[in-house]
């Protein structure tokens, strides 16, 4: 059970394409269990406290999450009206 609303959970075209490597794909499903619970990822303390702060005054959320196997890193972005999830890649914003 997620500790704030996703909406509906959406990923680019680039995400799409890269989960074919199934554990790439694992990778995402594991980042996504983590987001649901408020772990933010690979951000540092203060971009953790303002995203604590967009829970409670319904602001846009953003965690990152480094891949392990490789240098790819990929952001989840909850909008402020907690309508829409998104994961993409940093250079697909």
């Amino acid at each position: 059970m997620a500790k704030f609303e996703l909406g509906r959970i959406v990923v680019t075209r680039g995400i799409e394409l890269a989960r074919s490597d199934l554990s790439f794909a694992e990778f995402v499903n594991r980042s996504i269990e983590r987001y649901k619970n408020c772990d933010w990822g690979d951000i540092c303390e203060d971009d953790k406290r303002i995203n604590e702060l967009a829970l409670k005054n319904e602001e846009q959320i953003l965690a990152v999450y480094k891949y392990p196997k490789g240098k790819k890193t990929i952001w989840i972005i909850t909008e402020w009206d907690r309508s829409v999830t998104t994961i993409l890649f940093p250079d697909e914003y």
